[in-house]
């Protein structure tokens, strides 16, 4: 009798749950399915009928993140195990004893290279500009830039789709004359600047310029200037440098405890200034703020937790100034901005920042018109905190939503994540609460109500819980009490209230002077324009009167 062949220990076992879910579509049809449902949560993966393939046949025992978000996002009821793959853990543990698939070293690996900015003017990512939409052409002269790396099936194998978005880097425009002013080393006198005196002093970058877009573009230093020198001027006729191409890498820095303590207190400091002031006076500053971030996070040298937060401390910066872009109505830097803080999120497997990400890009979808991203955008950020022990974040990712389904008069869909909303709000704070969730409390989670009703046109309601938000909210939040009192305005005059509108919006204009925010004037601007054929009624002709002047100051 023949004997039996030994069985091969690292023989993989087909998934059969996948090869099932699969159906009755080829290949390459179930691999344009995954692609368009990663296009769905923001994520970008290059699924193929290879690698269908490869996950059918156990040869992958368990999907990198990015993929397993996407599956998450198809089947939302199933673990990975429940989808046939092994446990991450033990994936990992089988790695370590030396059998199974080999596991990249955990720091700084090798990355291909990547694109050059889309013009020397462009502080955005090279590679998307937002965290939703395929790459723009793009917008400026073309550059001589290296090509990027095949991808799919013509592509080397490792570059495949399976490791991607672990290759992605982040790419912020900025040099080493940030660097220097970060670890203490004198720039060039010329290129000392003072912050003004009513800015929040953040961290910036000396000698930056501002390009026609509104883009701050770093001074490069001159030959000379110090220990750093980075070349030629960027636009010099006699110069050598091609935009484009990588000039001279300086010798990294240590940078430690002190470089990472100074981005973290430049996001509070941000926060703190935008509760009282709005955004419009801290948006180019805390731009420059957030390119020093990043470029202590691309050219210094750091130990493990460093790095840790490193990558947090710029995601939440990133996000910061997001939120100005959103508030002061520039909403596509917004939707950049946001780009580059969920692709540091998803590098740094850093769930809370990506929680946060997809927070304020529901909200920023929501205001640009896009109630199905908004709610794609909700429902990422839920899965992604899931995990994280907040209910109060829950809440508010589910109040995210709400606002998506309101906007598209889904009553029933709203009034769902409404509830969800106020019984996770209802079990109370913890610890494990962000802190960039301060402002949200009594007051915040009224307003968000009451702009719920008001995008479905329920007046009274949406007139009730604004008035409440008022009532509720602290003094420290100027800017949230100019914006409740503005869409208070807005909702009395959806009920046809021509003197309470015009009182409320008379309110708000008081404030002017205090907050500084487009997103607000053009709210109380539109009220205006709508109360103008109104003029005759005395409470609407002083608040033209007053809101009037206050625009023209």
């Amino acid at each position: 009798m023949a004997a039996t062949p030994p069985a091969e220990p690292n023989r993989p076992s087909p998934n059969t749950v996948m090869r099932a879910l699969r159906g009755d579509r080829s290949p390459g049809e179930f691999a344009m399915a995954v692609r368009r449902a990663a296009r769905e949560i923001g994520e970008h993966v290059s699924c193929d009928a290879r690698y269908v393939g490869r996950v059918e046949s156990g040869e992958i025992r368990c999907p990198n993140y990015a993929y397993e978000r996407v599956f998450r996002h198809m089947w939302p009821d199933r673990s990975l195990t429940e989808l046939g793959f092994s446990p991450r853990t033990a994936v990992r543990r089988r790695s370590a004893d030396g059998g199974g698939e080999p596991v990249p070293p955990p720091f700084h690996p090798q990355f291909p290279p990547l694109p050059a900015p889309r013009s020397p003017l462009s502080t955005q990512l090279p590679y998307a500009a937002s965290p939703y939409a395929e790459p723009p052409p793009p917008d400026g002269p073309l550059l001589s830039r290296p090509a990027a790396p095949l991808r799919g099936p013509a592509g080397p194998h490792h570059f495949d789709e399976e490791n991607d978005d672990v290759r992605r880097r982040t790419f912020l425009a900025g040099g080493s004359a940030a660097l220097a002013t970060v670890i203490g080393i004198d720039p060039p006198a010329e290129a000392a600047t003072a912050p003004p005196a009513h800015t929040a002093s953040f961290p910036a970058a000396p000698g930056a310029g501002k390009s026609p877009a509104g883009a701050f573009i770093p001074a490069q230093p001159r030959p000379g200037a110090g220990r750093f020198d980075a070349g030629p001027a960027l636009f010099d006729p006699g110069s050598t440098f091609v935009p484009g191409r990588p000039g001279p890498v300086p010798p990294p820095r240590k940078v430690g405890a002190a470089e990472v303590l100074g981005v973290e207190q430049a996001v509070r400091e941000i926060r703190l200034a935008d509760d009282a002031h709005g955004a419009d006076a801290l948006y180019e500053r805390a731009g420059q703020s957030l390119r020093t971030a990043y470029v202590l996070l691309n050219e210094g040298d750091y130990n493990a937790e460093t790095e840790r937060r490193l990558q947090a401390g710029a995601g939440e910066l990133a996000i910061s100034v997001g939120w100005l872009a959103h508030d002061s109505n520039r909403l596509a830097d917004a939707r950049s901005l946001y780009a580059e803080a969920l692709a540091t999120a998803r590098m740094a497997g850093d769930a809370a920042l990506e929680a946060h990400v997809f927070c304020n890009s529901a909200f920023l979808a929501r205001d640009a018109g896009r109630p199905r991203e908004a709610l794609r955008a909700a429902q990422a950020g839920q899965a992604a905190a899931r995990n994280l022990d907040s209910d109060r974040l829950l809440s508010l990712l589910a109040m995210r939503e709400a606002g998506g389904w309101a906007l598209l008069q889904d009553r029933s869909g709203c009034e769902r994540a409404l509830a969800r909303a106020y019984r996770l709000f209802d079990r109370g704070p913890s610890e494990a609460d962000p802190e960039w969730m301060s402002f949200f409390g009594e007051a915040e989670i009224a307003g968000l109500q009451s702009q719920c009703w008001s995008a479905l046109g329920d007046w009274d309601r949406a007139s009730e819980q604004a008035g409440l938000a008022i009532t509720l909210q602290e003094p420290r939040f100027v800017r949230n009490r100019v914006l409740y009192t503005a869409e208070l305005a807005h909702d009395r005059l959806g009920r046809g209230d021509l003197a309470g509108a015009a009182h409320h919006g008379t309110a708000a204009v008081a404030l002017f002077g205090e907050v500084r925010s487009a997103r607000i004037r053009s709210m109380l601007a539109d009220t205006a324009d709508r109360l103008r054929p109104h003029r005759g009624v005395p409470e609407v002709g002083r608040f033209l009167v007053d809101y009037d002047l206050a625009a023209a100051a």
